[in-house]
């Protein structure tokens, strides 16, 4: 997929309160946006910057991005070094702050009113070095997503064991399969070999008790016992309950199947639910969401920290326009709309208890603790070779699912990998 400035023009977005901060323009700016698109939330920018466009006059226009966060990154990595003046903002995954900091302009003071109505934890995320370098838009945790007619249909439990999950998996898949639907399967997720799988991976390895790959402190742990179990589970799950296409399966891929009624559980981000109750879905009211399995009774669930922020680049030519913009969708008014139509969860803590959010997503104000309870990557401790780090753990699971190597090999060998990346510290 090309990754060249092709931009779409989008209306845009604004709120009074930052026009008054700022000023309306002498003269119309426009302001580019670089995103990856997942789900609705391309097609959905228009309406969502509508406003802040209206208000300063100012146009925006977005330059898309595959939906790989690889990929995504790996490209921002190219602008920035290059000091490309072409993006004035950029849409950044929670564990990019330290990599990409110093190409980010710092919005504490910008953003002085908006910080206290944040979750702490979030706004720390993107601090660094005492500058806040990106601003949250929405924060991010997956859910496990059932098909509650099949469900009740087959007698079967929401499943709190990843086995549960399997055994019911395999009787809904071969009760339809026998009905007729043959293209129908058990469980579809994130298999491909990219940062979501090792967002998968993270939660099987943690709901196994198998530690966070490298943790809080330093220490790798991934090669242990319970993270062989963890994978070899994983791993039985291909081509019997999930199909063996999975391993190319990133999150669209797996809402596509979902969607069109063929799976009895997802793995996936809240964004699928707006998606899966809209009214070109097969299976709009025919599902229900719960916490992410656990391996064992006694282990607790994991869900993978995820969540988007905004970036104002050093390098902009806008550098009013973008901040104001920037603030724009950090801020109350679009944060709620993305609340209410797309599904994703905010950061501002007062949305949580928002009626209008409640009534229109119901799954965000029970999804609050399973968030703040959230598990980070390892971005934290392994600072700027986290993208190394991940690229070798998701290799590693990669290839435990492709039959390439058994778990335990795979895992010692990425122990003595990370080993090597680490070296003196990280």
């Amino acid at each position: 997929m090309s990754f060249g400035y092709r931009a779409i023009a989008l209306r845009g977005i604004a709120l009074a309160a930052i026009v008054a901060a700022f000023g309306a323009p002498a003269m119309a700016e426009e302001v580019k946006v670089v995103f990856g698109s997942t789900g609705s939330d391309l097609t959905d920018f228009p309406d969502l910057v509508k406003p802040w466009e209206d208000k300063t006059g100012n146009k925006v226009s977005v330059v898309p991005m595959p939906s790989s966060t690889s990929d995504q990154f790996a490209q921002y990595r190219l602008w920035l070094a290059a000091g490309t003046s072409d993006i004035d903002l950029y849409q950044t995954d929670v564990i990019w702050a330290p990599q990409l900091a110093q190409h980010f302009v710092d919005l504490t003071a910008a953003a002085k009113d908006l910080i206290p109505t944040e979750f702490p934890s979030i706004i720390q995320s993107q601090t660094v070095g005492g500058k806040l370098v990106a601003l949250p838009i929405f924060t991010d945790a997956p859910a496990l997503y059932y098909r509650k007619d099949l469900l009740e249909k087959y007698k079967q439990p929401v499943p709190k064991t990843w086995d549960e999950m399997a055994a019911s998996a395999k009787i809904i898949m071969d009760g339809e399969r026998a009905a007729g639907s043959k293209d129908f399967w058990g469980f579809v997720f994130q298999g491909n070999a990219y940062e979501g799988l090792t967002c998968d991976a993270l939660e099987w390895v943690k709901s196994f008790g198998g530690g966070q790959i490298v943790e809080p402190d330093g220490t790798i742990s991934i090669n242990n016992p319970k993270a062989v179990k963890a994978l070899e589970t994983a791993k039985s799950w291909v081509g019997t309950i999930a199909p063996a296409g999975v391993l190319s399966y990133q999150e669209e891929e797996a809402r596509g199947v979902w969607q069109t009624g063929n799976a009895a559980f997802m793995r996936n981000w809240p964004y699928a639910y707006s998606l899966g109750n809209g009214a070109d879905s097969k299976v709009k009211g025919l599902f229900d969401v719960t916490t992410l399995p656990v391996g064992a009774e006694g282990d607790s669930s994991a869900a993978t920290l995820g969540g988007w922020n905004i970036a104002v680049s050093k390098y902009s030519k806008h550098q009013d326009a973008a901040i104001s913009l920037a603030l724009y969708l950090a801020g109350p008014e679009a944060q709620k709309w993305r609340a209410i139509h797309e599904t994703h969860l905010p950061t501002i803590q007062a949305l949580y208890d928002d009626a209008d959010v409640a009534k229109a997503a119901p799954i965000i104000p029970q999804w609050k603790n399973v968030f703040l309870n959230a598990v980070p990557r390892p971005s934290a401790p392994t600072l700027g070779k986290y993208n190394e780090v991940s690229a070798k753990f998701w290799s590693a699971v990669h290839d435990t699912l492709s039959g390439n190597g058994s778990a335990a090999d795979n895992l010692a060998k990425l122990e003595g990998d990370l080993t090597d990346i680490k070296g003196d510290n990280w």
